[in-house]
């Protein structure tokens, strides 16, 4: 027993060129053994039948497995995106400050939060003459 799920012994006759395909593609179905392979080969075509129709059943199933991965890639790029336009603001106000006097690690967390707000504000369209007008009426 696996998983609290009952096992049974069974035997079957199976084409010497299906096994062989099969057995070939173990690795790609990420499983261990025969047993694992005809159990979930056995349970995707269960759920074919039961679906009526193929289509349905690999529309679904496809589009539920995209449907995941997009979100999560959207939602890395998403957070990318909005460290980069950070760092991007802060660089464009860096550059417009001139570099005058030193810039002191306070003054720099300043910018930082200015810049995380500009950001939102802006929804990461930072602009260098933006930043330059800022920091010149500031100065």
């Amino acid at each position: 027993m696996v998983r609290g799920k009952e096992k049974v012994r069974t035997g079957f006759y199976i084409e010497k060129e299906v096994l062989e395909m099969a057995d070939s593609l173990l690795p790609v179905a990420n499983v261990r053994s025969r047993n694992e392979f005809v159990t979930e080969a056995l349970k995707f075509y269960c759920g074919y039948l039961n679906s009526g129709k193929a289509e349905d059943y690999l529309l679904q199933s496809l589009s539920s497995v995209l449907t995941s991965t997009v979100q999560d890639t959207e939602n890395r790029l998403a957070r990318m995106d909005f460290k980069i336009a950070v760092e991007l603001s802060m660089l464009a106000h860096m550059i417009a400050y001139h570099s005058e006097s030193r810039i002191d690690e306070s003054v720099f967390r300043k910018l930082h939060a200015k810049c995380v707000e500009e950001v939102r504000r802006l929804n990461g369209a930072v602009e260098l003459n933006d930043a330059y007008k800022y920091q010149k009426r500031e100065n």
